[in-house]
């Protein structure tokens, strides 16, 4: 954990972070999940004087993850017939988008957040909500539900895993764990279950 006490004992954690969450819609093999366990694990084990305050840094990932969210609908939004057609040749893009229309027009958005756990999940819901034209009021207030929901729940596994573990790596590793964890869960309550995930 020392080698990243530099990192977290300053504010530029807070830029890492949010570059992070905020890319990791348009790659999604980021490590941003890892990097906020990592920081919250790391700000458990310092002082008062040279930590990232977490509330900061769950506010901090959810910003840059309804901000990400936004930047691929907005994209995909634009992205014009060049974009349907490439939707339309994909079956899971397609059934992802149709899934994501139904949710959004009975007014539940169950499967945008559980779509923020799952790998991919959040990059192929949020350009599918663009592509579809899918009203930003709508799309927006379950979007940062999903972000808040992960912030939180990210955070609070690092955080709780370095008072239950010490801030160790293996803290970091059962914490990160948990995440993979949730994300397959997430993507198992998709597959198996669309009809009740939206």
């Amino acid at each position: 954990m020392e080698s990243v006490g530099s990192l977290v004992g300053s504010p530029w954690i807070y830029a890492v972070v949010a570059l992070s969450v905020l890319l990791d819609v348009f790659l999604p093999v980021l490590p941003s999940g890892i990097l906020v366990i990592t920081a919250a694990t790391a700000a458990a084990a310092g002082t008062a004087n040279d930590v990232p305050d977490i509330l900061v840094l769950t506010l901090c990932a959810a910003t840059a993850s309804v901000l990400g969210d936004l930047m691929a609908y907005r994209l995909a939004w634009l992205g014009g017939p060049r974009l349907d057609r490439a939707i339309a040749r994909s079956r899971r893009l397609r059934s992802a988008q149709e899934r994501l229309g139904a949710a959004l027009a009975r007014g539940g958005g169950a499967l945008v957040v559980l779509a923020r756990f799952a790998p991919a999940g959040r990059s192929v819901v949020s350009l599918g909500a663009g592509a579809a034209r899918h009203r930003a009021r709508d799309f927006l207030p379950w979007s940062a539900l999903a972000g808040l929901t992960w912030a939180a729940y990210s955070t609070a596994l690092g955080y709780f895993g370095a008072h239950w573990l010490g801030a160790t790596w293996l803290a970091t590793a059962v914490s990160v764990g948990a995440l993979f964890a949730a994300g397959a869960g997430a993507t198992y309550l998709m597959r198996r279950h669309p009809a009740q995930a939206t």
